[in-house]
This record gives structure tokens, sequence and C-alpha cells, in this order.
């Protein structure tokens, strides 16, 4: 197809990626098959949309920050290292991976983010605040250093995730919430550190045609966000990633 539609695509998938992350989450499903579209690897195509989606992410750690807190015997700061740590770790795990390797490993990736998406937007049950935190202090270190290297090595569905370790730990929804994009926010930051250090060759006009539409996205998503069918965009994002892994699974 000619470039300038692939560039088009990109941009209109950014923009949906923006208001979906700052809606419901998910916008990683949008991005990622239109960098695939533009011509990049799959390594490379995860690459450049967790440094594209990053700043969209700060901006939405920060305006929730001030209800973060930490699980019961587990500190916040706590947290935030292990998010920091696992999300390097997962950075260099995606870097030391072969391109053919993660090729293949790309289908079970999506399939395994759009069943945790699917999951936690539809079957996943409501946390009880009054029961007792299924998760302990050291089990719920261990969680969440799991889920920040595989927010460091792909990142598809570490909100719904973080969302369900946290509450399992005993945050309330509304804490867990916040406190899980500002973990998210960390555990890209040192994945965008160990990737800007490290890869040799990164497509920045690509990753500025994600990153701008992407914010602007956000701000709208933002004020659009007690307006859209919440359900709707969950059900399209899970039918884009079935779409995604089918594809996947068909061409590699």
């Amino acid at each position: 197809m000619h470039p300038t539609w692939s560039w088009l695509v990109l941009i209109l998938a950014s923009f949906a990626a923006g208001v979906q992350n700052a809606l419901a989450g998910g916008g990683s499903f949008l991005t990622f098959p239109a960098l695939l579209f533009a011509g990049l690897d799959p390594r490379a195509a995860n690459i450049a949309s967790t440094i594209a989606l990053f700043p969209g992410q700060v901006t939405t750690g920060l305006a929730g920050r001030a209800h973060v807190a930490g699980a019961e015997g587990l500190s916040f700061r706590m947290l935030l290292w292990i998010s920091l740590v696992g999300g390097a770790l997962g950075a260099v795990l995606l870097l030391v991976t072969p391109v053919s390797v993660f090729t293949r490993l790309v289908p079970y990736l999506v399939l395994f983010a759009t069943v945790v998406f699917a999951w936690g937007s539809f079957f996943r049950k409501p946390p009880d605040n009054g029961a007792k935190a299924a998760l302990g202090k050291h089990a719920a270190m261990v969680v969440q250093f799991c889920i920040a290297i595989y927010g460091g090595y792909f990142g598809g569905g570490i909100g719904i995730l973080m969302l369900a370790a946290l509450t399992a730990a005993g945050l309330s929804v509304r804490i867990a919430g916040a406190t899980k994009n500002v973990l998210a926010a960390v555990m890209n930051a040192s994945a965008v550190v160990i990737f800007l250090v490290q890869a040799r060759v990164l497509p920045w006009p690509l990753i500025a045609c994600v990153a701008v539409p992407a914010i602007v996205g956000g701000q709208i998503g933002a004020q659009l966000l007690h307006r859209v069918n919440e359900k709707a965009l969950r059900i399209a994002i899970v039918c884009i990633g079935i779409a995604l892994t089918v594809g996947l699974f068909v061409t590699t």
C-alpha cells in the first residue's frame, strides 16, 4: 500500500490509542499493529510503541498521583522499585531476544494479552473490599515483579494484571487504579531508558507520529470518560486483539 496511507493509518490508530488508554486501557493493541503495517518488524514495533506511548502514561500517572498507596505491609516505594527493576529486566530480555524468536513469540503474547484484557473487562468479579487480602506481602512482591518484567518485555494487558494483583493485595479499586497507572509509567520508564541507550537505530519519525496523536487523543479521552460507552470500547479492543492474534498466527 502507498506509504501515505500507512502514515495516515498510523496517525489515526495512535489518536484512537490515546483515547482508548484514557478510557479503558489497551491502546497498544492499536499502535502495535499500525507500526507493523508501517513496515517495522515485531520487535521494533514493540519498542517504538512503548517509547511513543510513554509520555501519555506519565501524564495519566501524574493526574492520579494523590491517590496512590502501598498494599498491606508493602509500601508504595517498594512497589515502585520492584516495577522499576522488573521493567528494566524485561527491556533487556527483549533486546537480547533475536528478532526471529520474538516474531514467533508475538502471536502468543498478543493472545495472552487479549485473554487477560477480556477477563479483566468482562469476567473478573469486583473485589470485596471488606475481605482479607488474598495476596500477602511477599506474594504481592513476586507477582508485581513478574508483571513488571512482562511489562518491559511486551506490556499488553499490564493494567489489568496490576489491577487484579493490587486489589488482591487489599487495595480498593479506586486506589489500585491510580497506583497501577503510576507503576505502569515507572516500569515503562526503565524500559524506555534501556531502549534509548541500547537500541542501535530507532524509527524516530514513526515514534513521533504515534506519540503526538496519542497525547492529543488522551486529552480528549479524559474529557469523554463519562460520556462514552466503556463496554462497547472494551468489546472493540477485544475484537481487535482477536483479529490481530489470528492474523499473526497466519502470517508468522
